[in-house]
């Protein structure tokens, strides 16, 4: 078996298009078609049911897809080594939210753009279901959590911190003069301003108050943080957002805490494929984000050599 044949086979086995490996690879799409012929006929069978415009591998090749991975890695792993032993070097594609990648990620960005400058970093905005999808495929390399649970079938992840949750209005909101902590139900008749559903604290938050007051909360959609921000500024509603995400406008007045503490955790973490060969520079990249988040938070992290 070629490698480059294993390469390709693995690309169009992760997005299960031959349209859009051969478009990722930077090949015609008729060589991704023909390289994945040679390799089915050097090995005798079919890896791929051809369903009309739709793909899907064949028990053949779900088996091969493990060992072609592996193959890959190791590969990626003896070049870096032989190649790169002075300065690590490679591509990440990374997933992670926009609570994360806006006021979490930039200063572990800009360090490890900086000290590690033959690594490329590609970011990909991506909800906590599609990440999970996209690290088990192997689409993505690493990926950013902000998620309840701690532990996630298929993956490894380390918990950099919890993450703080805060509900927030315009200073001339009524409930900013409420006197004494408010209950879930004292929301019922309350608009809620909020990020698209998908969103972990989002989708958290309305369960909670559906469960609470009976009925489904009356959520007004803004599709970032930022607008939901200025929403909630100009007397829309009420929010509930990460505290990294709104400590400057908390500061300045622009926004007012309310007296109302959510009944659940989140927990900021990264995470990557279970069984997954870290190559030298995804190990530097997992060492520098536990360590960037544990001096902003003063939170204990693990680092990736306690894998």
């Amino acid at each position: 078996m070629e490698f480059r044949l294993l390469v390709t086979f693995e690309k169009v086995a992760t997005v299960l298009s031959f349209t859009r490996a051969a478009a990722e690879l930077a090949y015609a799409q008729s060589s991704v078609t023909s390289q994945i012929r040679a390799l089915e006929s050097s090995l005798g069978t079919e890896l791929f049911d051809r369903l009309g415009s739709r793909i899907r591998l064949t028990e053949a090749g779900e088996r091969l897809l493990p060992y072609a991975r592996q193959i890959i890695e190791l590969t990626e792993e003896a070049r870096a080594a032989v190649v790169d032993a002075e300065e690590p070097a490679g591509s990440l594609t990374v997933g992670t939210m926009e609570s994360l990648t806006s006021y979490r990620l930039p200063p572990l960005l800009e360090l490890f753009h900086h000290r590690y400058p033959k690594v490329r970093l590609s970011l990909r905005t991506t909800l906590g279901d599609e990440t999970r999808k996209a690290l088990r495929q192997g689409t993505y390399d690493v990926g950013f959590l902000m998620e309840p649970e701690t532990e996630h079938a298929g993956l490894e992840s380390r918990v950099l911190a919890p993450e703080p949750l805060v509900l927030v209005a315009s200073p001339r909101h009524p409930l900013t003069g409420h006197v004494g902590g408010l209950k879930t139900e004292d929301l019922a008749e309350v608009q809620l301003v909020g990020t698209e559903p998908g969103c972990p604290y989002r989708d958290l938050f309305e369960s909670e108050l559906a469960e609470r007051t009976g009925a489904p909360p009356p959520f007004m959609e803004f599709g970032t943080i930022e607008a939901t921000k200025r929403g909630v500024a100009g007397g829309l509603g009420v929010a509930l957002l990460p505290r990294m995400a709104v400590g400057a406008e908390l500061a300045s007045g622009m926004l007012t805490e309310v007296s109302w503490q959510p009944p659940f955790q989140l927990y900021t973490q990264v995470a990557w494929r279970a069984g997954k060969r870290l190559p030298r520079h995804l190990r530097l990249f997992i060492d520098a984000s536990v360590r960037l988040v544990q001096e902003q938070t003063g939170q204990p992290g693990h680092s990736a050599s306690e894998v």
